[in-house]
This record gives structure tokens, sequence and C-alpha cells, in this order.
């Protein structure tokens, strides 16, 4: 799904990440665990497109990026909310489905169900800029499975939504996780990490470690600890 060979990517001659390698297969869900500023939502944007490598290959869905050529099989939920806050939660995924060539009963059907796994269907008819930003990261998440793709891109997606809903959300990314839908997420949480099929360390714009939480947590005592030594 994924395959990333030695990417690099600069900005005004800083470079931000390098030395980049590792490949994402269908049905899994990973983890990409680091401190602030260590590359994570610069890689994500060179991963579904929106940032041209200064180095390396990076390949998504057989394509390699940037192309939009597999834009309608990617989801994305960015750290920052793009919403239309003047229009309700409902028209908002109305007109995101729309763009993913949805319509007619489809459409319908999958802005009920995407209301309802965010807990927003009592909420659907009213205007966004009313909302609480627990409220529109939720909205967010619907927008990024309004179509159903088969790779999504979640960075720091659970920011300012309560436990209970996280453990509902999570419970539905293993879900469609066995239904071949395949993630990158990006956390600092680390119970969440923990629920990752794998974790991609990263540190200073360079992937320092990986591999599955059990295999962490062996050699470092912790995910915590695990995460503390990549924020050395």
């Amino acid at each position: 799904m994924i395959k990333v060979d030695n990417f690099e990517q600069a900005f005004h001659k800083k470079v931000i990440l390098k030395n980049i390698n590792f490949e994402i297969q269908e049905g899994e869900i990973v983890g990409l665990l680091g401190p602030s500023g260590s590359g994570k939502t610069t890689l994500i944007k060179a991963l579904i497109g929106l940032r041209k490598s200064t180095g390396g290959e990076v390949s998504v869905l057989g394509e390699r990026q940037p192309s939009l050529k597999q834009m309608k099989q990617i989801g994305y939920m960015a750290q920052a909310d793009a919403l239309y806050e003047e229009l309700t939660a409902k028209a908002n995924l109305a007109y995101f489905g729309r763009l993913y060539g949805l319509k007619g009963k489809r459409l319908h059907e999958r802005i009920d169900t995407c209301l309802r796994f965010v807990n927003l269907d009592q909420e659907a008819k009213k205007p966004v800029h009313a909302y609480s930003g627990g409220m529109k990261r939720r909205l967010s998440l619907a927008i990024a499975l309004i179509h159903r793709p088969k790779l999504i891109f979640l960075d720091e997606p659970t920011v300012g939504i309560d436990p209970a809903l996280k453990r509902v959300f999570w419970d539905e990314f293993e879900h469609l996780r066995n239904e071949g839908m395949t993630f990158l997420i990006s956390t600092h949480v680390m119970d969440e990490a923990e629920r990752c099929d794998r974790i991609l360390l990263i540190r200073n714009g360079t992937l320092i470690d990986g591999g599955t939480p059990k295999e962490l947590i062996q050699q470092y005592g912790s995910i915590e600890q695990a995460f503390l030594k990549v924020g050395e």
C-alpha cells in the first residue's frame, strides 16, 4: 500500500526528513510515534501528495507521489480541521461525499453511517460554527471516512475526544482494518500506540526504530519508554 525509499524532504535547504525507509501492507494499522517537530505531519503530507520530495521515492497504492490518480481511494484527516463552518455537519459530509463521486442513496447511507459513528447524528443539522473543538474533530474524522477509502491517514485524530469515544473509534478502526482498510496514524497517546499493529519511531526527521508493540516493549520496557527514547 505504501513504499518509501530513501525519502528526503527539505525546505529552503533545511533538511526536515532524511533517510526514511519503510513499507506498509494492506490491512495494517501503523502508528507514527515521535515528539512534536519530528516530521510526522510533513511525512504524511508527502505520502498523500501535498509535498514533493526533494530526494528518494514515495509510492502509494502503486503510484509515485505526488499524484492525484489514487485520491478517491485515500482518506485524510489533518491536525487542523478544514470545515465549512457556515454549513451543517450533514451538508459538509454531502459536499465532500460528492467530491469523491458519491451520490443518491449511497451518499445518504454513508452520511448517516458516518454521523452515527462519530456520535453526531443528533447534531447533524447544527451549523459547524456552533460546534465545540471536539465535535469538529469528530466531523473531520467522519469526512475522512465518508467514501470508505482503501487507505487512510489520520494526523492526531483523537485530540479533544473524550476517552469513551476514543475507545469506540479504535474499535471501529480495528473493524475496518479487518475488512482490509489500511491506516497510518500519528499519535502521542501511549494506549493508542499499543493498539497499532506496528509502530514507527521518528526523531529529528529520521526513522530510528520500528516494530510491533510487543517487540518495542521487549526492547524498551514499555511504549512510553520507547517514546521517551526517541525524544532524547
